[in-house]
């Protein structure tokens, strides 16, 4: 990871925050961050020490802190957590990749089983966690495209069971598609991520970065004619309008997908994402997530451009 963010000092600083300026007590911060109450003591401690706490708040942290907190108001999210990164997309892929990894074995135990989703930074997340597993981690694909699941060639631990859909993840028709999801083992795989402990989604743009056009797996034509029809980015493929709505195209026939209905029914839902690029199509998900919620949101017709300006969450 750069050395922009460390996750213990981050965690440390988020208790802090609770304890000294939310009035928070120690069993409430255990709960919110999923860690023990003796753990939230050492981290206070640590706090103290170090010098973070003061009676004030280093001015970064602060600011990293606020935009948690305003989005986890305005879309009604259970946590935030916001990346500090520099560079180019590889970079930022990189830093959202390993802070997701750290993020996620903290609260999954060894027994859990986890939806991955598809894409370039899920695909560094899942190897990250299974180098740092100590003991192997139950992966349920939530696509078809078999190569994102697997090892990447810097994985010489790769600590993890894979339960993966054996197909592209676009067939040439809808009947292919059909045919493969009467299989009893898709259908078992299906079945386990309905099972799962948590879920861990990438949201993809319309960028010539986003995996599935570097991959070829779409064509510019293609990606041309999805924003023509409103597309701003999408969800485990699945493209969707800056209101979180799906854009209606052939392409959804062919691919091999959680359905986003299903998606909405899922357990701790974990989204992984940041980039100046991805700012539409970030908010078009939260957009639809907060309207699912039933959360007022007529403040929030455009996405917030200095949010995304030097931190990515």
């Amino acid at each position: 990871m750069n050395g922009d963010f460390s996750y213990e000092e981050t965690l440390m600083i988020k208790a802090a925050w609770y304890y000294y300026m939310e009035n928070y007590t120690q069993q409430n911060i255990s709960k919110l961050l999923k860690i023990s109450r003796v753990r939230v003591i050492r981290l206070l401690e640590k706090a103290r020490q170090d010098g973070v706490i003061s009676f004030h708040i280093r001015q970064d942290s602060d600011r990293r802190m606020q935009v948690e907190k305003e989005l986890i108001t305005r879309f009604g999210l259970q946590d935030v957590w916001v990346v500090p990164v520099n560079g180019q997309v590889g970079d930022l892929n990189e830093s959202l990749a390993q802070a997701a990894a750290i993020y996620i074995s903290d609260r999954l135990d060894k027994n859990y089983f986890i939806n991955m989703g598809y894409g370039d930074t899920l695909s560094r997340v899942l190897n990250h966690l299974a180098r740092r597993a100590e003991t192997p981690i139950n992966v349920v694909a939530l696509t078809g495209g078999v190569n994102h699941y697997l090892p990447n060639a810097q994985s010489s631990i790769f600590n993890a069971r894979l339960h993966l859909i054996p197909s592209p993840l676009f067939l040439s028709n809808p009947e292919m598609v059909e045919e493969i999801r009467k299989e009893d083992s898709v259908q078992r795989i299906q079945q386990m991520s309905r099972e799962a402990a948590m879920t861990v989604v990438g949201i993809g743009s319309m960028s010539e970065d986003a995996t599935i056009i570097k991959n070829s797996i779409l064509t510019q034509a293609d990606v041309l004619l999805l924003t023509m029809k409103g597309a701003v980015g999408d969800l485990l493929s699945h493209f969707i309008d800056k209101d979180g709505n799906p854009v209606e195209s052939g392409l959804d026939n062919r691919l091999l997908s959680t359905p986003l209905e299903e998606l909405k029914k899922m357990n701790n839902v974990i989204g992984v994402a940041g980039g100046r690029h991805k700012a539409e199509a970030i908010h078009a998900a939260l957009w639809d997530y907060a309207k699912k919620q039933g959360i007022a949101i007529e403040g929030l017709q455009e996405p917030r451009a200095d949010i995304h300006e030097d931190e990515e969450s």
